[in-house]
């Protein structure tokens, strides 16, 4: 199967990291087809980052379906424009946030999000509100580390995130960590051992639940919420070019 992965940011070395991420988690036999979203901002931090990422987003997306992906994961812990994406996609569309958090209540009963900074925690309630998972998650907090600080100086955001999860275990009861930004998936392992808890990273949870769903047969429902956009000016024109590869 083919699995195409999705940066709605412009960020090369992010996308590089995701799909390091992706080609890990990712069974023998699927591959991963690297997209990134050139024409978004350099990160997404808030609600403007993520509407300006949309357009892009989708024509990526109907890009990556033209030329043969059978699903798609928006690795954005936002979940930036996910039910855009399964309106205009036949194959799932699978957003790293919503399956960090359905991984994390099958391994505990409490987990804790940890993001990056403060003006992500109300997006990443209402989502959780949103996919039925809020009362098992005791609390969203914020490292206070722009998205780009995580690649500028790993050793550091490590540490921040480190200790926003002892904060989280002794504070709020955590017994699972969601790292909450698809830009910490390398410090998912090293932290699970050092606190001695789940730690989970939701680019490889997506791909675990995208390879699931896409060998299961399943597609995106067109009836109701997810139906197709009608043609009609200044609509959306899938308009295919290559994905970045």
């Amino acid at each position: 199967m083919r699995i195409a992965v999705i940066n709605p940011n412009s960020t090369q070395s992010m996308t590089e990291t995701i799909v390091l991420a992706a080609r890990r988690a990712a069974a023998p036999g699927t591959t991963i087809i690297a997209c990134q979203n050139d024409d978004g901002p350099a990160s997404i931090e808030g609600h403007v980052d993520g509407a300006l990422a949309v357009p892009g987003l989708l024509r990526t997306i109907a890009a990556a379906e033209d030329g043969g992906a059978d699903a798609f994961v928006i690795a954005c812990f936002d979940d930036t424009g996910l039910d855009a994406a399964r309106s205009l996609a036949i194959g799932p569309v699978i957003g790293i946030g919503e399956a960090a958090a359905h991984m994390a209540s099958l391994v505990a009963r409490r987990f804790a999000v940890i993001t990056t900074l403060s003006c992500s925690v109300p997006i990443l309630a209402d989502n959780l509100a949103r996919n039925g998972l809020a009362a098992l998650c005791c609390g969203v907090r914020a490292s206070e580390l722009p998205v780009l600080a995580l690649e500028a100086d790993p050793e550091a955001a490590g540490r921040r995130i480190s200790d926003e999860i002892v904060r989280a275990i002794d504070d709020d009861g955590a017994e699972a960590i969601v790292l909450g930004c698809a830009g910490m998936a390398d410090f998912a392992a090293e932290l699970a051992e050092r606190h001695g808890l789940p730690v989970i990273e939701g680019v490889a949870a997506a791909i675990k639940l995208a390879e699931a769903a896409v060998s299961l047969g399943l597609r995106t429902s067109k009836r109701g919420g997810y139906a197709p956009p009608r043609p009609k000016p200044g609509g959306f024109v899938r308009a295919p070019s290559p994905p970045v590869s």
